[in-house]
């Protein structure tokens, strides 16, 4: 099976937040593009206008980690702009990632594959 880490970010954007979060959202995929490892960031909306999933694929968990700073430097406008509802994570991930995730939705890979 595949070693990539796949997780997603559902969330609602907060009233009269939608041009702060295009603003972060901007900045995000802008600095996560250019990170080794990353895969896929994308980020979709609902046909509501404010409930937003964020779908992210990366080669191996050493890149995943590596993520997570660039997500620590701008988790607070983030969080200012959107209402997390749920993260789910589609691999099996060390312990140490794991605890970055808390109350995260775990899946275990069970079949499949990646190309």
């Amino acid at each position: 099976m595949s070693k990539n880490v796949i997780w997603a970010v559902e969330g609602s954007i907060k009233e009269g937040q939608r041009a702060a979060l295009n603003t972060v959202m901007h900045d995000m995929i802008e600095v996560t593009s250019k990170e080794v490892g990353s895969l896929n960031y994308e980020w979709t909306l609902a046909e509501d206008g404010s409930t937003i999933h964020i779908y992210e694929r990366y080669a191996d968990e050493a890149a995943a980690k590596a993520h997570l700073t660039t997500w620590g430097k701008n988790a607070a406008r983030f969080i200012a702009a959107v209402d997390i509802s749920r993260v789910v994570i589609y691999s099996s991930v060390s312990e140490e990632l794991k605890a970055s995730f808390a109350g995260a939705v775990m899946m275990t890979p069970i079949g499949g594959f990646a190309k």
